[in-house]
């Protein structure tokens, strides 16, 4: 599982920038993550290598990643939940232990009810119960979880920031 991590960011703790080609880029490789760099560049009016570096450019900052995404239920995960999670202290060991669970997907500080949201796959019920119960109530400063068993995921996308 690839993971995201909100430290890509510029020296200056402000979000690189982005501008227009680049997101004309972005937008290109979110049709088709295997498109290549030449088709690219005539869209966006680049050369290859422009493309290429750009790509790796905004790879490199974070801006994005290129990954396989898969549908969960067909490689053999049938059970997907978001887990709220209100934590004493400080937040940033329990948000590192987390993240470094191959099941936790997401992993995200909030305002408001709960101080942390975790996306979870697991391979069953067995599994959800083992990773709540074993794995995540039994971290230091965990206070109290709350689960949200995903029944039918109905939209999933990763077209964020370019339409």
């Amino acid at each position: 599982m690839a993971s995201r991590s909100a430290d890509s960011r510029t020296g200056n703790g402000s979000p690189p920038a982005v501008d227009a080609v680049s997101l004309a880029i972005i937008e290109q490789l979110q049709e088709d993550g295997r498109r290549p760099y030449a088709a690219i560049g005539k869209a966006v009016g680049l050369s290859e290598a422009a493309v290429r570096q750009r790509v790796q450019k905004l790879l490199d900052q974070g801006v994005m990643q290129i990954v396989a995404v898969t549908d969960p239920l067909t490689v053999g995960f049938r059970r997907q939940a978001m887990v709220g999670i209100n934590v004493e202290g400080d937040l940033d060991p329990v948000a590192e232990a987390l993240s470094a669970m191959a099941e936790c997907e997401y992993v995200v500080m909030t305002a408001g009810s709960f101080d942390l949201m975790v996306e979870i796959v697991c391979e069953d019920d067995d599994h959800l119960l083992e990773m709540i119960n074993k794995r995540i109530r039994t971290l230091p400063g965990v206070r109290s979880t709350e689960s949200f068993v995903y029944l039918k995921l109905k939209k999933q996308t990763y077209m964020w920031g370019t339409r």
